[in-house]
């Protein structure tokens, strides 16, 4: 019987400081040249200062891409020109399907420990790049959990199993490129494994330190993990928390400019012309 490939460490990545929307601080990691195919940026918000997030994230548009977004402290409150309203607290998710074009704001919220959340963009495939736009959010009680021992996984979305074959799936079920989006809670000593075959798989560890095979991986790190069946994250001495990230890429061209994300440079163009004379919202 062959023995599974364990999933290795290729490329770690580290969260860089800036800022978006009204001046809200964040912490970066954004990948525009296909390396972690099909997703493009993570940012971390994370402050107890309100000063350094209320301003938020006025209206603004986005086409070509997919938004999801994760809070463990405060809140989000979304609004966009289709009608949806909605907030999001902590444990809460949405999930954002641009499409051919939406206008949105997002409005930051704060709790005792002021925010922390999470906006991961995934990247359409070319033929999705036009398609209606959607919106949807999630509770934290709809999403399931693995546990093993002091090891957690909560699913966000997409499917995950256990190298015992318990699985579950996450409550949003179409993300781009077949993703699968989770958090991971590692108590100290503990472990946890899981079959992920999807080609692409990323770690971003955001509290704590975690170990993958022989390398640690600490907090505002993002790591590539290259082929494999099998996925071990251990605790270690002190324990840690991250998001898991599994999808399948596009391998298409990726042109980026501010909110948009196309396969060309024409396709750039129409979008900020379609935004300027008003059919940026006309599917």
């Amino acid at each position: 019987m062959t023995t599974p490939r364990l999933r290795q460490i290729t490329q770690v990545r580290r969260n860089q400081p800036s800022q978006d929307g009204a001046g809200v601080k964040i912490r970066r990691i954004h990948e525009f040249g296909g390396g972690i195919d099909p997703f493009l940026m993570l940012d971390e918000l994370g402050s107890d200062r309100p000063d350094d997030y209320l301003a938020g994230f006025p209206p603004h548009p986005h086409r070509g891409i997919q938004t999801l977004t994760y809070v463990l402290h405060g809140g989000l409150t979304h609004e966009d020109h289709l009608g949806h309203s909605s907030t999001i607290a902590a444990g809460d998710a949405q999930w954002m399907h641009t499409g051919h074009g939406i206008i949105h704001s997002e409005m930051p919220l704060t709790d005792s420990q002021g925010l922390h959340a999470f906006q991961l963009w995934l990247n359409l495939a070319a033929a999705d790049k036009l398609s209606p736009a959607t919106y949807r959010d999630v509770r934290g009680e709809e999403m399931p959990r693995l546990a093993h021992g002091g090891a957690e996984l909560i699913a966000l979305g997409g499917h995950w199993q256990a190298e015992d074959g318990e699985a579950i799936d996450g409550p949003l079920d179409a993300l781009a490129g077949r993703g699968a989006v989770a958090h991971a809670r590692l108590a100290p000593e503990s472990r946890l494994s899981l079959v992920v075959e999807a080609p692409t798989l990323l770690v971003y560890v955001f509290a704590g330190e975690l170990a993958i095979g022989e390398r640690r991986v600490g907090a505002g790190q993002l790591a590539s993990l290259g082929a494999g069946e099998h996925l071990v994250l251990e605790g270690g001495e002190s324990g840690g928390e991250a998001l898991v990230l599994a999808g399948h890429p596009h391998g298409e061209p990726i042109a980026h400019y501010g909110p948009f994300v196309m396969n060309t440079q024409a396709e750039l163009e129409q979008a900020l012309l379609d935004y300027r004379n008003g059919t940026f919202i006309e599917g």
